[in-house]
């Protein structure tokens, strides 16, 4: 039985069912990753920035007479000029064909809802990957997922690297997000790399002008997932150097997301990458005691930052991909009426 679903009014059985699903695929398709808690996940699933929606269905069966149990999930998330989708199947329930139901749901809605594409992160080494290029959906770009334990850190080089900018900067910590005064040159200092990145597939995008910025890190405060920054600030020009940002989610909170870490260009080869990362790790010690993990993503050939993770700590151990899609070929191919 699939349906359309929607979390917001979901039966907590229903939520709870839900996550004993995903937590089978990580146990399946991630092998070591922190099973998620019910901590938040409603909101999780239903708070999103403004112009931007998520539409869900749900695959529940029942088996022996007893309650019903979520056996599959798609969202997709109609998010600027793509769909980015998301979907779920229990092991146990996988090549049934649910896979091919669930996503020819959110493939035609979204094609009703005016979009021409879709986009899809898969994990490297799953059946996901053979599921999606069956179906003709292409590769993209690939980030390499590296995982950082912190029983494992040189705490003493850390505190080095800490202290490693060249002078004439100021590192800040800020919990929960930047300071009033400086979001509008934080804002500028994202916004140079987005047109660094210019063409690339974007399914997680992020905020590039003061205004939106400021919604993000209210959508992510309310989704359960408090941001943390650390900032280079150069006093001499007023501008944000440097930032990097960690997000602890309290879906899992042993283990936090690596988010953007970003050194204007006038400012590269000042040490200030390093520094901003090291004192990051330093505050998260303090500010989320449960923290065991940070995972961090970063692009084939950011050869920079991979460098510095790996002074650091970090071990990779994933390729992670971005898949697309074109929708009226995508519904050929599924057998999908207009």
């Amino acid at each position: 039985m699939v349906h359309e679903w929607d979390p917001r009014t979901a039966s907590s059985a229903e939520i709870s069912s839900l996550l004993d699903c995903l937590n089978e695929v990580f146990r399946t398709d991630l092998p070591g990753d922190p099973l998620w808690r019910p901590n938040h996940l409603r909101e999780y699933l239903t708070e999103t920035m403004s112009g931007v929606r998520r539409i869900c269905w749900l695959a529940k069966e029942t088996t022996d007479g007893g309650p019903a149990e979520v056996t599959g999930h798609v969202n997709v998330l109609l998010l600027g000029d793509i769909g980015v989708l998301e979907i779920l199947v229990r092991p146990d329930a996988r090549r049934s064909g649910l896979g091919r139901e669930l996503l020819a749901l959110a493939v035609r809605r979204a094609y009703h809802e005016g979009f021409s594409s879709v986009g899809v992160e898969v994990i490297g080494g799953t059946c996901a990957v053979e599921f999606y290029e069956s179906l003709g959906f292409a590769r993209q770009f690939r980030e390499i997922r590296s995982v950082l334990r912190l029983a494992s850190v040189d705490w003493t080089s850390i505190e080095k690297m800490a202290q490693d900018a060249a002078a004439g900067y100021e590192i800040e910590f800020h919990p929960g997000g930047p300071p009033a005064d400086l979001v509008e040159a934080y804002a500028r200092t994202k916004a140079e790399q987005n047109e660094s990145e210019d063409g690339a597939l974007d399914l997680r995008p992020s905020s590039y002008d003061p205004q939106r910025l400021q919604e993000s890190l209210g959508c992510l405060h309310r989704r359960g997932m408090k941001p943390y920054i650390v900032l280079a600030r150069h006093p001499a020009s007023g501008e944000v150097a440097g930032l990097t940002e960690v997000v602890a989610p309290a879906q899992h909170p042993t283990r936090a997301d690596q988010y953007d870490t970003i050194v204007a260009q006038a400012h590269q080869g000042q040490g200030i990458d390093r520094a901003i990362k090291a004192r990051m790790l330093l505050e998260l010690r303090t500010a989320e005691p449960e923290l065991a993990e940070v995972q961090t993503w970063n692009a084939e050939g950011d050869e920079g930052l991979i460098h510095i993770n790996s002074e650091i700590g970090y071990q990779s151990d994933r390729d992670w991909w971005d898949y697309g899609a074109d929708i009226p070929t995508l519904m050929q191919r599924l057998g999908v009426r207009n």
